[in-house]
């Protein structure tokens, strides 16, 4: 037991090898819709493996077991307010990406309200990203640090200087085959990584199994009367404000779900430039839905893995367990428990979901910044290898960005912060989901009315958040909520209209 030898030769190995793979496969880019949408030809199945490793971070890698040891199965509720969500977004959304050759979802509000909002939701986006995936690169630096510090060769570190050291390893070598291979090097690293946390996932399950006396049968007989296995629950106990207070509901989980995963993949262009990757609109929605069905079985598993832990430590107390929080029970047994050549597995795992978010974060931020921002005040022809070269440096600036925030957050020392940060998508999902939805249903709201509603959801959502007056899954409706309702009634009392022509946005906005 313990991480020996081998497990550093499969973890090494395992990020040399990934590197190859994007670099390799990247090709060659010659224009800036090569480099950040892969010449519109990958298929709709590596698209919705890449969605799926998109979203998976190594915070939910091991967040889900921990989840499930302390509570039960009812995270399940969620993911079926996920793929409801999708499937809405796939037939109100994607059709109008698919309308005019779009390259970001920020685009169809330009057309729609007009080059402020356009720029607000931009803006919006790159803050949001920069905050959460900075956090994610800290996170994902954690078990690389502790592998650093265990061996002799680094014991004349000081922890911070293996925290940065692992930083920066960790986003040389995501960000060198990103930078290099673009969109296409992103997703085809995306589709082998899913395969690998998803393998180490399933392969931690069945050596769990094996180590429980009597297996899953004596598992199930030891959890099943502790109400662990319980998947939906359909009322709140307490007070009627208990109802909103409680994320794990049946209601809270469609609902809470649905409208998040409507915000995450309708609106956040982390997600939706993988969708328009895709050669038709047809392939862009068969990718969508079923990335939902993948992760209603990757969230399965993860929370199988946990019940497992819960059971093969007897449902021992975080205390009794010698950790702090219960993100740490299945790193813990990863270390302490796991044979030679698995644990080595498992962290590549760990790394791989890591990685697949951050190579997306950096391409989309990057292609964000040049097609929302630049190519609208480019007041010309942009030349396709200026638009190359471009496109590489603002990635290279964005991979710098994103290495200094994690780095904050190793000095930052509060875990305030942390929480804040891995939480601003709770304050702006809503109103950009909102937004959409009033482009996409209502023609009365105009440019301004757009803006007022936006941050007017935002300032509802503040409110909601520091309140506590609702549980997670809800903040995306009401914030929701709150952005159309404004915009419906400025549009009804400042005579509505859509105010806006579409040269406003500037000769290259749809390229």
């Amino acid at each position: 037991m313990g991480f020996g030898t081998l497990d550093y030769f499969i973890v090494a190995g395992y990020l040399v090898a990934i590197t190859l793979l994007g670099v390799l496969t990247g090709g060659k880019q010659k224009s800036s819709s090569d480099y950040f949408l892969g010449g519109r030809d990958i298929p709709w199945w590596a698209a919705c493996f890449a969605i799926v490793a998109t979203e998976t971070s190594t915070l939910t890698f091991i967040s889900i077991p921990g989840l499930a040891y302390l509570t039960n199965l009812n995270f399940l509720q969620v993911t079926l307010g996920y793929l409801a969500g999708r499937i809405v977004v796939s037939f109100l959304f994607l059709p109008s990406y698919f309308r005019g050759e779009l390259s970001t979802a920020y685009q169809f509000l330009g057309e729609r309200f007009g080059p402020r909002v356009r720029r607000t939701a931009s803006v919006t986006f790159m803050f949001t990203r920069v905050l959460a995936d900075g956090v994610r690169l800290f996170a994902t630096a954690i078990p690389l640090a502790i592998l650093l510090r265990a061996s002799p060769a680094w014991a004349s570190w000081s922890q911070e200087e293996i925290y940065i050291a692992s930083i920066v390893v960790m986003a040389g070598l995501t960000f060198a085959y990103t930078i290099v291979g673009g969109i296409r090097a992103v997703i085809w690293t995306d589709v082998v990584q899913m395969v690998i946390y998803l393998g180490a996932a399933v392969a931690a399950g069945i050596f769990l199994l094996d180590m429980i006396p009597g297996g899953w049968e004596e598992a199930a007989r030891s959890i099943a009367p502790l109400g662990k296995m319980e998947i939906f629950r359909t009322g709140a106990s307490g007070a009627a404000g208990g109802f909103f207070s409680d994320p794990y509901t049946l209601a809270a989980g469609l609902a809470g779900g649905m409208t998040l995963s409507m915000a995450s993949h309708g609106t956040d262009q982390l997600i939706v430039q993988r969708l328009l990757t895709v050669k038709n609109l047809p392939g862009a929605q068969r990718a969508l839905i079923w990335s939902g069905v993948i992760v209603m079985i990757q969230f399965a598993i993860f929370l199988f893995v946990g019940l497992l832990l819960f059971a093969y430590y007897g449902g021992a107390s975080l205390a009794d367990l010698g950790v702090l929080k219960a993100d740490e029970i299945f790193p813990k047994f990863i270390i302490e428990r796991m044979p030679s050549g698995l644990s080595g597995l498992i962290i590549a795992g760990l790394l791989a979901a890591a990685m697949s978010t951050l190579s997306g974060s950096v391409n989309s931020l990057a292609q964000v910044t040049f097609t929302d921002l630049f190519l609208p005040r480019s007041g010309g022809p942009v030349s396709p290898e200026r638009q190359m070269s471009l496109s590489r440096r603002l990635t290279m600036v964005w991979s710098a960005v994103l290495v200094g925030v994690a780095i904050f957050f190793i000095y930052a020392g509060s875990r305030v912060l942390v929480e804040i940060a891995l939480g601003v998508a709770s304050f702006t999902y809503g109103g950009l989901l909102g937004l959409f939805v009033l482009g996409r249903l209502n023609r009365r709201v105009s440019g301004n009315g757009a803006i007022v509603a936006f941050f007017t959801g935002i300032a509802v959502m503040i409110v909601v958040v520091n309140s506590g007056a609702a549980g997670w899954t809800w903040f995306t409706l009401i914030g929701g909520i709150a952005t159309i309702a404004t915009g419906m009634l400025f549009g009804i009392f400042s005579g509505g209209g859509t105010g806006h022509n579409r040269h406003s946005e500037g000769p290259h906005a749809a390229r």
